[in-house]
């Protein structure tokens, strides 16, 4: 907690949960444009971006190995442009990625651009900044299944600053502390070069994966545990701690290692305990008690579904 107090985390984390609340996450945001984006962004993403439902959808952007190299929302401007925001400091490695088979295709890969995206929680109201240039507004889907409320994607380029809006603005932790109490994994925390698709969730794989497109880099692993009942070798999971602990402890069943923290956040007081996610072995299920190891001592810590805590 460097910047805020408990107190003030737990009355914004509340204000999430309950009536309202605003913040601001910085985000990278790759465009993709050219006569044969859509066609080479079918072969690269997961997600069925031609016959999106919406403007807006996850995916996962994989390597050959079929394990995760990005996971980013890809927006469809039109049939010619498209955006990928991801979470900061990731965009060069999309960019990166995408190039690395861009070969004789009408398609240019942008440098990645700072953006701001606005989480308005548990509102269903649009906030309008009256951007007039396409892509530099878009109002986008919430995050998850037990997430209310809407998100507002604002390049930096935007022609108004989303500091000067008179809403609620909540502070980074509790944001935070909000995304793990709902399993939203992060890249670099729960997300990394060694995870494959289907160890974020069945919530994450629902909401990012088309079954019904055609071949794209790294299907081959993702039909594969779909095809097995998506019985994954490391779930993340949703742990309430005891006490508090850090990022990297250890989590124990029964005296043997079976995974580790991969993001915390501190109890609060007021009924509202330290949280934390861990990508753990595929035996630790909803409803397990694990210890948690921190330092020389190791605190009970119980398994519950996403959404289930404050």
């Amino acid at each position: 907690m460097n910047d805020s107090s408990a107190e003030e985390i737990s009355r914004d984390y509340q204000l999430l949960c309950g009536s309202g609340g605003d913040g601001i996450v910085e985000r990278d945001v790759v465009k993709v444009s050219g006569p044969d984006c859509a066609r080479y962004l079918q072969g690269q993403l997961s997600q069925d971006v031609v016959a999106m439902a919406g403007d807006s959808a996850w995916s996962f952007l994989l390597g050959p190995n079929g394990k995760v190299d990005a996971w980013l929302r890809v927006h469809r401007l039109d049939a010619e442009n498209y955006l990928l925001e991801v979470d900061q400091g990731w965009g060069d490695i999309v960019v990166a990625r995408l190039k690395r088979f861009l070969l004789r295709t009408k398609a240019t890969i942008g440098e990645p651009q700072r953006a701001q995206l606005v989480q308005r929680r548990w509102s269903s109201e649009t906030i309008r900044l009256g951007v007039d240039e396409v892509g530099d507004e878009l109002v986008v889907a919430p995050v998850g299944p037990t997430v209310a409320g809407t998100d507002l994607l604002v390049l930096d380029d935007a022609a108004t600053n989303v500091g000067d809006l008179s809403v609620d603005w909540v502070s980074s932790e509790s944001l935070d502390r909000y995304r793990i109490a709902h399993g939203i994994p992060k890249m670099g925390a729960e997300l990394t070069a060694d995870t494959i698709p289907g160890e974020a969730g069945e919530w994450v794989i629902d909401a990012s994966v088309s079954f019904t497109k055609g071949c794209y880099t790294g299907q081959e692993l993702v039909a594969r545990i779909d095809s097995r009942g998506n019985n994954v070798p490391h779930p993340i999971r949703l742990l309430v701690l005891d006490v508090d602990a850090a990022v990297g402890d250890e989590v124990l069943v029964d005296g043997a290692t079976v995974g580790s923290l991969t993001s915390v956040t501190p109890a609060l007081g007021a009924g509202l305990p330290a949280l934390a996610l861990a990508r753990v072995g595929r035996a630790v299920v909803p409803g397990s008690v694990v210890a948690v190891q921190n330092g020389s001592a190791a605190a009970p810590a119980s398994v519950v579904e996403p959404g289930a805590v404050r």
